[in-house]
């Protein structure tokens, strides 16, 4: 069985990683071949990252042609292609401006700094507690700068890290009701995952976003969602909360924005993004003309070559196909999710699994310790699903 190595002593690296002894050296849609020439199949993407798989033709030339051209200039110019990419993006949803940054941590980072910007310019003047307090889901995943991992509803996450900056409490996930019994006169916002990734693909109620919006509504509060990992057409629409019906007044994204180049971005309506002015809030590497021309190309093909059409079948596949393979397996306690971002739950510890499945060919992950996890690109094909569920089931088949 091959197993997550630490770092320590191996290289310069600091230990923060438990890596599995694989080293990948080339992709090509759903598969990397590693540095003796083994091919695997990726349902991981780079957790979430490469949702048309690696390498996509036309994202590499985009990415060759403008490396040739123009890469970096800095945020105290304009960038125009970062502007078109600001144009795109609020023309698919509600949003009216964009902030970029790095990663989904960036952009988290930079609502909870929108939201507390927001509640202080709004209260000038008037006589009323200060607003600033954001209410978070138990095991959320937000982020690991120091703001982000205090938003992130996980003990494990923040241990070690104390003491936290205030300004968030932690409720239930998929309660509704919960969220209500802890607003207080401090709270300004609710910040949620329209699917909880990190903590096993946990698939709220269909009235979820819906609630939690008119609760936001009645109090006067802000909804933010978190959709860095349910994004970019992973659940079957470009935006996760677009099946919910509702809009929010912030949404952060990254991950898959451009298939593979670090990006964030941080979206809001011009209600709420009036509060930013010059030298509020800044990133160095922000939209660089080199990432946005990768995710201009992302969206291209995402949008206007089918892909995204054709994940809400992908996905109701490969979960008929896991399911077909839970009555077979006893060891299979659930199966669930939405578009291609889906979870096997596991009767005991996943890791052991997890090994097996690398070293036939399939990258899972494992989360929550009994969850592996299944984020294939978009792009993949039923053979390959196909496949990807046959090494479970020999691996299933073998250890019990």
């Amino acid at each position: 069985m091959t197993t997550a190595v630490s770092e320590q002593g191996a290289s310069a690296l600091m230990n923060t990683y438990a890596r599995f002894p694989v080293a990948f050296v080339r992709g090509e849609g759903s598969c990397l071949w590693d540095e003796k020439g083994v091919k695997y199949l990726d349902f991981l993407a780079g957790i979430g990252v490469n949702n048309l798989g690696h390498c996509p033709p036309a994202v590499v030339e985009a990415i060759r042609e403008q490396a040739g051209r123009l890469m970096h200039t800095s945020n105290l110019y304009r960038v125009p292609l970062q502007e078109q990419l600001a144009q795109r993006l609020v023309g698919s949803c509600f949003a009216d401006r964009v902030f970029f940054c790095n990663s989904g941590a960036e952009a988290n980072e930079a609502a909870i700094k929108l939201v507390r910007k927001y509640a202080h310019e709004r209260e000038k003047g008037r006589v009323q507690a200060h607003r600033f307090e954001i209410i978070t889901a138990t095991n959320s995943f937000h982020g690991r700068t120091l703001a982000t991992l205090t938003a992130t509803g996980q003990e494990k996450v923040r241990r070690g890290y104390e003491p936290l900056p205030p300004g968030f409490r932690y409720v239930p996930y998929n309660q509704p009701e919960a969220v209500e019994k802890a607003i207080t006169a401090a709270t300004a916002a609710i910040l949620v995952e329209p699917i909880q990734g990190e903590s096993g693909v946990v698939v709220p109620d269909a009235g979820y976003l819906a609630a939690l919006r008119e609760i936001a509504d009645r109090h006067d509060l802000l909804l933010v969602l978190d959709e860095v990992q349910t994004g970019m057409g992973r659940t079957g629409r470009l935006w996760c909360h677009q099946w919910s019906g509702i809009h929010p007044d912030v949404m952060t994204v990254a991950k898959s924005l451009a298939s593979g180049l670090p990006m964030g971005a941080c979206l809001a309506t011009e209600k709420v993004a009036q509060a930013f002015s010059p030298g509020s809030h800044g990133s160095t590497f922000g939209g660089t003309p080199l990432v946005s021309a990768a995710a201009l190309a992302t969206l291209d093909v995402l949008l206007e070559q089918g892909v995204l059409a054709e994940v809400p079948g992908k996905g109701e596949y490969l979960l008929e196909q896991l399911r077909t393979l839970q009555l077979r397996h006893k060891m299979i306690r659930s199966v669930r999710g939405k578009g291609l971002m889906i979870a096997v739950e596991l009767n005991s510890p996943a890791e052991e699994i997890l090994g097996v499945c690398l070293v036939r060919g399939l990258l899972l992950s494992c989360q929550m310790g009994t969850v592996l996890r299944f984020l294939p690109p978009l792009t993949v094909t039923r053979e390959e699903m196909d496949r990807a569920v046959a090494i479970l089931d020999g691996v299933l088949t073998d250890s019990y």
